[in-house]
């Protein structure tokens, strides 16, 4: 599972959006190539589905069954796998939103221990809700936000974690710009970011623009962005999904890039940046060859 007593190692993958948009090709590959990194566990963070429909959770749900005899997984719901209309700004209460996502899996916010690491989903994805709200109208049910609820449960969870556990936040909104679409995931993302930096994360794990990323909130919380396994990755580009290192140092990156072709994954760019207390640095490396 860990890579060695000092290293952690999480394989992170995002909107598969089971339904007419799933790659097939792509989620038969990950099946088969996931078991052989060596993860000490996946991270899906969000968008297993496309309508909140029956087959979708169901077929998402026998994807991550097939997965956990390899390794733990653990999942969190996006905007797409909430059906917010049942309840639209919480009106008739957050249950009939979630309920259809719970019946499958359960824990809106799970927390999952690992050797060497402990990770801590959180909800973002609330739907047409008071505190996701924007002037801009398309981001009406799509943008999600973090109430202080959600940073401080987190953050307590950090707290309560044995000293030396490398500490993963998980939920689905990216929180950087997406590099195509220049959009935040997150509304009222500048108070966010306060909040996020004073959990205690050493990384973040996040999806939802479909385009993948690697970056620094502040120079100080790492944050890894996974791709989409559907067909409406932006711009044409290759889906891509995460590989995500922390050692006692720093955070490392790196991109599997999907070749069509040969229907697989193919390493790419890494990025590493050091962890919260060490000198502020990130270096980047392109090419295919580079491993962790």
């Amino acid at each position: 599972m860990v890579v060695s007593g000092d290293e952690v190692l999480l394989a992170h993958i995002s909107d598969l959006h089971f339904g007419g948009y799933a790659d097939l090709a792509q989620i038969e590959a990950l099946e088969e190539f996931l078991p052989t990194l060596g993860a000490g566990a996946t991270v899906i963070s969000g968008d297993l589905s496309q309508r909140a429909r029956h087959g979708e959770f169901q077929a998402a749900h026998a994807f991550v069954h097939r997965m956990r005899p390899h390794m733990p997984v653990l999942v969190v719901p996006g905007n797409h796998d909430i059906e917010w209309w049942k309840s639209p700004f919480g009106l008739l209460g957050d249950r009939r939103k979630y309920a259809k996502y719970s019946r499958y899996f359960r824990d809106l916010t799970p927390v999952l221990e690992i050797p060497g690491a402990i990770l801590a989903g959180a909800l973002s994805s609330y739907g047409v809700a008071f505190g996701s709200l924007t002037w801009n109208l398309r981001d009406l049910a799509v943008k999600g936000h973090l109430p202080p609820s959600e940073t401080d449960r987190v953050g307590e969870v950090f707290r309560k974690a044995a000293p030396g556990l490398a500490r993963i936040l998980v939920f689905h909104h990216n929180a950087l710009p997406g590099e195509v679409s220049r959009r935040m995931g997150l509304a009222h993302w500048r108070s966010t970011y306060r909040r996020l930096l004073a959990t205690g994360a050493d990384v973040l794990l996040c999806g939802h623009d479909h385009t993948e990323g690697a970056g620094q909130i502040d120079g100080s919380l790492a944050v890894s962005t996974s791709g989409t396994h559907s067909q409406r990755s932006r711009g044409g580009r290759p889906s891509v999904f995460n590989l995500v290192k922390v050692d006692r140092s720093a955070v490392h990156i790196q991109h599997f890039r999907w070749e069509p072709a040969g229907r697989r994954f193919l390493r790419s760019d890494i990025y590493s940046f050091a962890r919260a207390g060490q000198p502020k640095v990130a270096v980047s490396v392109a090419g295919g060859d580079q491993g962790l």
